[in-house]
């Protein structure tokens, strides 16, 4: 596997190496970027990472952000033939972004191997949105991008249904494209790991966000949101979990609007780390702003609230609404804070309303859960 993230807090990846690295007939490794101050390999959990010279990279400039992924791919290339060279490489597996990753695996290609890329989000609609670049030329050329890459890839894995009509709509044959929705690792976020309900336990009351901290995500909505609702809950607590482009002015804002004794900022942890933190919180707050990008996404982190039974209050954008009908998660106007502030009101205020919500929003990873994915990702392998 090739992937330009920090391996040990990327659910999707750990969870489908892990998945692979837990049957004897895969020999699984993973390049990735460091995380520590030196290059290093080890092994977690059955996977061989192997950490390439170049930290993870978050950035408003687009040229910075090209050239980081330009020298992430040299890199990848040069680890990958090495394997190649010995002996260690049947399958390729690229994970997006970006989709060009493909062409550090084109010597194994070209002599056989075989090449998945997983496309964890589109690059054309992800890049408009991120830059709020509206050019059609520009978008059109990532279309291209992304064209070439699929066709480079012998499948293409994709993380929910809409997306995938996007990709066809876009002229990428149907046949090669799979679903395997990136849901939450059922071993780590199971709520009969520990049947307690520990946010009930205490007076408080705790809003959660845990992930990229970027204003396109619509964390300083969220912030906006709660610096009124504190003057109307008792013990309201905002507790933010994660780093990002804009970490540093969510910071500045949370002071600005007076509610950096309400909100507190923690940095990112480890993926197992995380249930024992979330089951301290009483409703989950997706908050993501309207564009192309946020209209194709399905939140993980939403759906390791639900996996935890914890309640959601989120957008009507388009892919949420394919799969959460009206009682399975509070819905709100997107980009409206006075309806984000409502919603989250309304269920601070009904206790009762919030429990029969997260039990319904179960149905969705009892259809969907990777216990029942998996083994479709696993027979893609085997073919």
């Amino acid at each position: 596997m090739i992937a330009c993230s920090r391996y040990s807090t990327d659910n999707r990846i750990r969870r489908e190496a892990e998945t692979l690295a837990s049957l004897d007939e895969f020999d699984v490794s993973i390049l990735v970027t460091k995380e520590g101050e030196l290059p290093k390999k080890y092994l977690l959990d059955g996977v061989n990472v192997a950490e390439l010279n170049m930290r993870r990279f978050s950035s408003k400039s687009k040229t910075y952000n090209i050239l980081k992924y330009i020298a992430f791919l040299m890199k990848s290339f040069v680890a990958c033939n090495k394997l190649l060279v010995n002996r260690k490489i049947d399958v390729i597996h690229v994970h997006n972004m970006p989709n060009f990753l493909v062409f550090a695996a084109i010597i194994p290609r070209l002599i056989g191997k075989k090449l998945m890329l997983d496309i964890h989000d589109t690059f054309p609609e992800t890049y408009a949105a991120k830059f709020a670049d509206g050019s059609n030329i520009v978008f059109k050329l990532l279309c291209w991008e992304e064209r070439i890459a699929c066709y480079i890839a012998n499948k293409v894995i994709c993380v929910n249904h809409p997306q995938k009509d996007a990709l066809i709509n876009r002229g990428i044959p149907p046949n090669k494209i799979s679903v395997s929705m990136n849901v939450p690792d059922h071993r780590v976020f199971n709520l009969h790991l520990d049947n307690k309900n520990a946010a009930e336990a205490n007076n408080k009351f705790r809003l959660v966000y845990h992930g990229t901290l970027a204003k396109r995500l619509g964390v300083d909505l969220a912030l906006q949101a709660v610096s009124e609702l504190a003057k109307k809950i008792p013990g309201l607590e905002f507790q933010i979990y994660g780093g990002g482009e804009d970490f540093e002015e969510l910071i500045q804002l949370s002071k600005i609007l007076g509610v950096e004794e309400t909100v507190v900022f923690h940095k990112p942890v480890q993926i197992k780390a995380l249930p024992p933190i979330l089951r301290e919180m009483h409703l989950g707050v997706i908050a993501n702003k309207k564009s192309i990008a946020t209209e194709l996404m399905l939140p993980v982190k939403m759906l390791e609230y639900i996996a935890l039974g914890i309640p959601v209050v989120a957008p009507r954008l388009k892919t949420i609404q394919y799969y959460f009908e009206e009682d399975m998660v509070s819905y709100f106007e997107p980009e409206d804070v006075d309806s984000l502030i409502n919603t989250i009101l309304e269920l601070y205020q009904d206790g009762a309303k919030r429990r029969a919500q997260a039990e319904r929003a179960m149905e969705f990873l009892n259809k969907y859960g990777w216990e029942k994915q998996q083994m479709d990702f696993i027979n893609l392998y085997k073919s």
